[in-house]
């Protein structure tokens, strides 16, 4: 029964990442036969100046937008758990931006954040003047500032939130309508039951999803920093670990230098892993789950 999923994993996971890994120590531009390189490629990365902006932007991006994702779709489930009118309408709005193709959502958000014509700029500008804000602010410039774009990247990804609002969904509806009977009964109050009930009971599933999401966030962000931003404005604005590792392998054609961004952004992923797992021990010993 396990098989067909052996097989995909050694095919699709292991033996990708231990061809990466390998390619990683060579010089590789896909034309010529692979040569050693050694620790060279790591040392090149160390001291390139694109790399570590890079690596800041993914991570400031996975510590912004995953708990705002996760925070979001929590929220969304807990409103929307039980049934009543509109809730199944309200389901669907939720899951649908998950559903749309990463191409057309991207394409998407371009049209939306136009500074001059896109929707979320008309908007900010109603009730000012001169095409300035109600607060007499210049509307943000999502294409164009540094700062702007980086928040339009996060707006973006807020949304696609689909599969984590299932999860926390299907949760929610999972836990024994007795201990909030019990709670009732105490008169506790509403923010007394979701941080002594349903947090501690929905803490596994959270952990799970942060985790997932945390992984994904390095990845998500290749699309609309692509198809939006294209990697800026300059400075380097939004050029992420994957856009980085895209163009160094695929315009570039150093297959070898990307091998070795590619085990940074892995390591990085084991890393920030392991945080959060010796923190949700930690919640858990506290909590007693």
């Amino acid at each position: 029964m396990l098989a067909p999923y052996l097989v995909g994993l050694v095919g699709l996971v292991l033996l990708p990442a231990a061809v990466t890994l390998a390619l990683a120590f060579t010089e590789y531009d896909l034309v010529n036969p692979p040569s050693w390189a050694g620790l060279a490629n790591v040392s090149e990365l160390v001291t390139d100046p694109v790399f570590r902006v890079a690596v800041t932007n993914s991570l400031v991006f996975a510590l912004v937008a995953v708990p705002l994702r996760v925070l979001l779709a929590l929220g969304l489930a807990l409103l929307l758990h039980r049934r009543s009118f509109g809730v199944r309408s309200a389901r669907v709005a939720a899951m649908l931006p998950t559903a749309v193709p990463e191409i057309a959502y991207g394409l998407l958000w371009l049209w939306l954040f136009n500074p001059l014509y896109g929707p979320i700029n008309q908007l900010l500008r109603v009730g000012g003047e001169n095409g300035l804000t109600v607060l007499g602010r210049t509307p943000p410039q999502w294409l164009t500032d540094p700062t702007d774009a980086r928040a339009a990247i996060i707006l973006m990804s807020v949304f696609t939130m689909g599969e984590t609002f299932v999860v926390l969904l299907a949760a929610r509806r999972a836990l024994p309508a007795d201990v909030y009977e019990v709670a009732a009964l105490e008169d506790a109050t509403g923010w007394d039951v979701f941080r002594r009930v349903t947090l501690p009971l929905m803490a596994p599933v959270l952990a799970l999803l942060v985790v997932r999401d945390l992984i994904a966030s390095l990845h998500f962000s290749f699309v609309p920093a692509f198809v939006v931003t294209d990697g800026g404005p300059p400075p380097y604005a939004t050029t992420y670990l994957s856009l980085f590792i895209y163009r160094t392998g695929f315009e570039y054609l150093r297959y070898g230098y990307a091998a070795a961004a590619t085990l940074v952004m892995m390591l990085l992923t084991v890393a920030a892993v392991l945080v959060q797992w010796r923190l949700f021990r930690r919640y858990r010993a506290f909590y007693r789950l």
